[in-house]
C-alpha cells in the first residue's frame, strides 16, 4: 500500500458528475461506468490494499463505510479501487486505516519479506508509529495477505505467489544494475525507478528491500 494521487482528469470529472447524478435518485449507484473507469485509471489498475495487479474481479470499496449516509456513499473522495478478496475482508471491521491517497502508508508500516527458497517464507507488515491508523492497517494488510477462513487463506495463498514472483523479478534487476555500467546501466535504473513507482504491483515491498539494504542507497530516491 502506497501513496496513489487523486488527481483531477477528464475521467474523474465524469465520474463525480455521475455520481452527482446518481445521488439525487431514491435508489442511486455509486457503481457507474464511470466511476470504474475513473478508479481504474487513477489506481492503476491495482488493489490499493494488497497491490496485485493480476484480479479477476474489482469491486469499489469506501475507506470510510457509509453505513447509509448518501453523502459518504457518493463522495469521489471516499471511493477505491480494491479486489474482491481484500474489500470483502476490510468490509467495516478496520476503521480508521490509513488514507493512501493522502498519506505515504510505506513511512508509516515496513513491508517485509523474511525466510526463502526451502526455508519457512512470511511477509511481515511492522508498525513504525503508534497511530491507530497504522495499528488498523497492520491488521487489514495481515489479514489480506493471509487470510481467516479456509477461502480467504486459499485466495491470499495466490496474492502471495504473485508477491514472491514480483520480487524475485526485481531483485534480478536490482542485482544487475549494481554489476552493469554504461547503457546497460541507465537502461536497469529506468526499469528500476518504474518497478518502485505507485503504479507498481507490490511497490511497498519493493521500496522496503531498497530502504533495507545499504548496498542501494543510490536507489532511495528512485521513487520520490
Amino acid at each position: 500500500m502506497v501513496k496513489i494521487e487523486r488527481l483531477e482528469s477528464e475521467l474523474s470529472e465524469k465520474a463525480v458528475a455521475s455520481l452527482e447524478r446518481e445521488k439525487a435518485k431514491a435508489s442511486g449507484s455509486y457503481n457507474t461506468p464511470e466511476v470504474n473507469e475513473a478508479l481504474q485509471d487513477m489506481f492503476y489498475g491495482k488493489c490499493y490494499i494488497c497491490e496485485n495487479k493480476k484480479v479477476t474481479s474489482w469491486q469499489i470499496e469506501h475507506l470510510v463505510p457509509h453505513r447509509g449516509n448518501k453523502d459518504l456513499k457518493f463522495s469521489w473522495d471516499n471511493l477505491f479501487l480494491s479486489c474482491a478478496h481484500c474489500n470483502n475482508i476490510k468490509n467495516d471491521r478496520f476503521e480508521p486505516i490509513w488514507d493512501c491517497t493522502k498519506e505515504d502508508v510505506d513511512e508509516h508500516i515496513a513491508f517485509r519479506k523474511e525466510g526463502y527458497f526451502g526455508k519457512d517464507e512470511k511477509y511481515l507488515f511492522s508498525p513504525l508509529d503508534d497511530a491507530i491508523e497504522t495499528q488498523n492497517t497492520c491488521k487489514l494488510l495481515n489479514e489480506a495477505y493471509y487470510g481467516s477462513t479456509t477461502q480467504k487463506q486459499v485466495e491470499a495463498k495466490f496474492i502471495r505467489k504473485e508477491l514472491r514472483d514480483e520480487l524475485g523479478r526485481f531483485k534480478n534487476y536490482v542485482r544487475d544494475y549494481m554489476y552493469e555500467t554504461g547503457r546497460t546501466k541507465d537502461e536497469l535504473l529506468c526499469t528500476i525507478r518504474s518497478e518502485l513507482s505507485a503504479s507498481s504491483p507490490f511497490a511497498a515491498f519493493k521500496r522496503w528491500l531498497i530502504r533495507d539494504n545499504d548496498k542501494y542507497a543510490e536507489l532511495l530516491n528512485c521513487w520520490k
